[in-house]
């Protein structure tokens, strides 16, 4: 708003109160104004729900996409007859029968500890000692206090000062150096521990350029009692399994994957292997379908059929001063809802998406075309097309003719009559997505550009406003001009007068 500075006289010589004469005629003046700013804060709002909406489509999006893939209805269920050798988890590739598996060895990595207690680490008040004075056979080797020993493991040469470290600084350097070990120590026993960090062959730990025998040199004379040669790799082992008549199958770890069944390796054993159809993880995914379509479904009706009352209009900067803010709430409330009451873009994707639940699909090689037919079905015309599901025969379906029910909604197609009915719905919501973000725009846009409808309307409008800004106060300006013009004249009026009555009781007084 553009503001003019002038001085202005408020009053002082007519005894009227300018101020409030001009701020009542500016009121009638700035009605313009104020409708516009009305007519902008509708469109912010109707902006504010059309994204709402997109919101929601983009969620059912989400779940129609992982619908229409055949994964989700290639679920299996998986048994291991005897879970203290092996737990299995199936994947959707798996298939359908019984395997028998044998565990041969299991996946193990290397640890490394004191065979014997070590000395304490803490003097008798609780302080921590330093390698020098906690391990007093460094001495008894010719080592002083304020020597360093190097010791290389893995192949990364670490340094520990006899004067500064403590055994719990040594445990902190090596879990420090990234060496594929780590290091601890249990301050209850009395004991340290070198742990490989992984399993399988690869897994090692080799100590080399120990020449102060800290780590190495055997069980008997290395400082930390551990039962490592110096320069000897010891490694872990992999796990190995035989799958039917594929035998010594090996892993790095107590994990494997065959033929889509991800195993669990516990012990050495036998165990046998029986995959089926999850029938009840593919009744949970066709749920959430279905639950999620209703909910999207609801969401758009509850727009397209919300009550406009169109008593209740923006409320102007005015209006807001006289009221609390709870009033404020409750009346914004009113005005803005109904505001996309019969909204035709919205009425077109309720149909659409009413129209793909209750189509034929065509040309599929199953016995299902249509979703009834599984039992999922509307019931009353009351309640806006809301599926329900029959479970039962959900599940007898699925037990007669899974690839059937994986047809019906995952069938690909260029042809729109042969496409599945999650193909369908995905591309209505991400058509209506498209619309709404058209019309509306996107809320996730990282441009700082709407080049929407109504984006365009409201940067339009804000153009307009700021003119009648402009104008309002040149207006404003003018009116204060007029009254001073006024003030001055009646001012000079009163100084005349003034000057008249004094001529004239000078005349009186003479006489």
């Amino acid at each position: 708003m553009t503001v003019i500075n002038t001085s202005r006289i408020s009053g002082l010589a007519s005894g009227m109160d300018i101020d409030t004469i001009v701020s009542d005629m500016m009121r009638a003046e700035s009605i313009t104004l104020d409708k516009l700013e009305q007519q902008k804060q509708i469109l912010e709002w109707q902006q504010e729900d059309y994204r709402s909406l997109n919101t929601a489509l983009y969620t059912f999006k989400d779940t129609a996409f992982s619908t229409k893939l055949e994964s989700t209805f290639n679920q299996k269920g998986a048994i291991s007859s005897n879970t203290a050798v092996a737990g299995v988890t199936a994947g959707a590739n798996a298939t359908e029968g019984t395997y028998a598996i044998t565990v041969n060895s299991l996946a193990t990595g290397v640890i490394k500890g004191s065979t014997t207690e070590l000395v304490n680490e803490k003097d008798a008040s609780g302080n921590a000692l330093t390698l020098y004075n906690q391990f007093t056979e460094l001495g008894v080797r010719g080592l002083l206090s304020t020597d360093n020993i190097t010791v290389n493991i893995n192949g990364t040469a670490l340094e520990f000062d006899l004067d500064q470290d403590t055994i719990g600084t040594v445990v902190f350097k090596i879990n420090n150096a990234d060496l594929g070990v780590k290091a601890s120590y249990d301050n209850d026993l009395n004991r340290f521990f070198l742990t490989t960090t992984t399993t399988g062959t690869d897994s090692e730990i080799t100590i080399s350029a120990d020449t102060a025998n800290f780590f190495s040199n055997g069980s008997n004379s290395s400082i930390l009692k551990l039962n490592v040669d110096e320069g000897v790799s010891y490694n872990g082992q992999n796990a190995s399994i035989d799958f039917g008549d594929a035998t010594g199958l090996e892993s790095a770890t107590n994990t494997i994957t065959v033929n889509g069944l991800t195993l669990n390796l516990k012990d050495e054993g036998s165990s046998n292997i029986t995959v089926t159809r999850d029938i009840e993880a593919i009744v949970g995914s066709i749920k959430r379908f279905v639950d999620s379509y209703n909910q999207t479904l609801s969401t758009l009706y509850s727009k397209v059929k919300e009550e406009r009352d169109r008593d209740y209009t923006p409320l102007t900067d005015a209006q807001k001063e006289e009221m609390s803010d709870d009033e404020i709430e409750k009346w914004e409330k009113e005005a803005r809802s109904g505001l996309l009451r019969n909204d035709t873009l919205l009425q077109n994707a309720i149909s659409n998406f009413r129209g793909a639940m209750s189509r034929v699909i065509e040309n599929i090689d199953g016995q299902y075309d249509l979703l009834s037919q599984i039992g999922i079905s509307t019931q009353s015309y009351t309640d806006n097309g809301k599926l329900y599901i029959d479970e039962t025969a959900l599940r007898e379906a699925l037990t007669k003719d899974p690839d059937g029910v994986k047809e019906l909604f995952t069938n690909s197609s260029s042809s729109e009559d042969e496409k599945g009915i999650a193909y369908q719905l995905y591309d209505i919501a991400s058509n209506g997505i498209k619309y709404i973000s058209d019309k509306a725009g996107s809320s996730s846009s990282f441009s700082t550009v709407d080049n929407s409808y109504i984006g365009k309307r409201l940067t339009a409008m804000e153009q307009e406003i700021e003119d009648w800004e402009e104008k309002l106060a040149d207006i404003e300006e003018r009116y204060y001009k007029k009254f001073t013009t006024m003030e001055t004249l009646i001012n000079k009026m009163n100084t005349q007068s003034s000057w008249l009555t004094s001529q004239f009781g000078t005349s009186s007084s003479s006489e």
